[in-house]
């Protein structure tokens, strides 16, 4: 099964065994969520339920594996002419997320 999750303000499409990283979530390391799913489908895409907004009765279980920080993003601004730039950086807060199944 496939099936098109929100989380952290992003869409994913997952299946059972995919390992995503969302920005950081509540849940406590190795601890289990669920979240319903936008779209649900089989992997031959025959048989396609789409939700509005949310598919009814549908659920994808998450374990958290861990939290840590991202990739250095770098934030440069600058005025031509101005003799002004800024040059700033930050690590955002991530959390790495397995499913574990998709009903």
């Amino acid at each position: 099964m496939l099936a098109v999750v929100e989380i952290g303000g992003n869409q994913f499409m997952v299946q059972k065994g995919d390992i995503i990283d969302v920005k950081k979530q509540t849940t406590d390391e190795k601890k289990k969520m669920s979240v319903e799913a936008l779209l649900l489908s089989d992997v031959d895409g025959k048989d396609v339920k789409i939700g509005t907004p949310m598919v009814a009765g549908s659920k994808v279980e998450l374990k958290v594996l861990e939290h840590y920080k991202g990739e250095k993003v770098r934030v440069f601004k600058m005025k031509s002419k101005k003799r002004y730039s800024r040059n700033k950086g930050f690590r955002p807060h991530m959390t790495k997320l397995e499913v574990v199944s998709v009903a």
